[in-house]
């Protein structure tokens, strides 16, 4: 007589299912408390910008007022920092994509055993902390007439942004096809003409960012200026910030988030202005015949 097959039970696919999804729920409960701890700040700073009665607790103000930014919105506590952020920050930033892209156009066009040892050091000198060398800075700069200067902070800024503002533009220029500059040579260019002329506007958007990074680096840095200088009416920004907060602990909170929101623009508009280029891609389909 044949056996009767016994149906042996299908294993439960709940469980799988079940840990995939309690992981999930895991992963973004997790990404919501991340963005809870970024957007609160800047709830505080947008409220408290317009709150009458502004505190350190983040609410719904009972009534909106300008009252803080009429307050803010004088010569010494608004346009004078805000000119020097401007000219400290967009000079050493033009110096440092400048520099930058000259110095990354022969590491990237020209091999050599010595490319991957500069580029190590330069790698080096980013990890190196701003106040270890302070310092020697302060007194070189009080030796050669340099302290209390813009100019002097602005070749600052661009000196201490230059290596890893080299490190991006070289990867950038390595995506540029190099038969485009040959094709260039060949009818008579020369490697500076075919650098302007072909490297740097296929590269845009490398050159975006490398902008944008340069720029909000030094525009939110206080050591440097509060170090090299002295005149109050050279202050940047960054550093006339830090008169909002009072003695005795006493801070105007609302003035100080007007403050911030106006501080803020310039960054937020550099950003928009250069969105298209940062995502627009190397458009290079079609310029080389393969």
């Amino acid at each position: 007589m044949p056996r009767r097959r016994v149906p042996r039970p299908r294993a439960s696919r709940r469980g799988p299912f079940r840990r995939r999804a309690a992981r999930r729920l895991a992963a973004d409960l997790a990404l919501l408390a991340m963005a809870a701890a970024f957007a609160l700040p800047l709830a505080w700073v947008l409220l408290s910008a317009v709150d009458p009665g502004a505190g350190l607790r983040v609410r719904v103000p009972d009534g909106l007022t300008l009252d803080n930014f009429r307050a803010v919105l004088t010569p010494d506590i608004t346009y004078t920092p805000l000119l020097n952020s401007l000219l400290l920050c967009g000079g050493g930033t033009a110096l440092t994509v400048g520099c930058a892209a000259l110095a990354a156009y022969p590491l990237s066009r020209f091999p050599s055993r010595l490319n991957r040892p500069f580029l190590l050091t330069i790698l080096f000198a980013t990890s190196l902390p701003i106040t270890a060398i302070m310092v020697p800075v302060y007194a070189l700069f009080v030796r050669v007439n340099l302290i209390d200067t813009l100019q002097g902070t602005v070749f600052f800024f661009a000196a201490s942004q230059l290596p890893f503002a080299i490190w991006l533009m070289k990867n950038f220029m390595d995506s540029v096809p190099r038969e485009l500059e040959e094709a260039a040579w060949t009818d008579g260019a020369s490697a500076a003409q075919s650098l302007v002329r072909i490297v740097l506007p296929l590269m845009g958007p490398g050159l975006a960012v490398v902008t944008v990074f340069s720029f909000v680096m030094m525009w939110g840095n206080f050591f440097v200026p509060f170090m090299l200088l002295l005149s109050p009416d050279r202050m940047p920004a960054s550093v006339s910030v830090n008169d909002f907060f009072g003695n005795r602990g006493m801070v105007a909170y609302g003035q100080l988030a007007a403050f911030s929101v106006l501080y803020s623009t310039p960054v937020i508009l550099l950003y928009v202005l250069v969105a298209r280029r940062l995502g627009g891609g190397f458009a290079l389909g079609g310029a080389v015949k393969g």
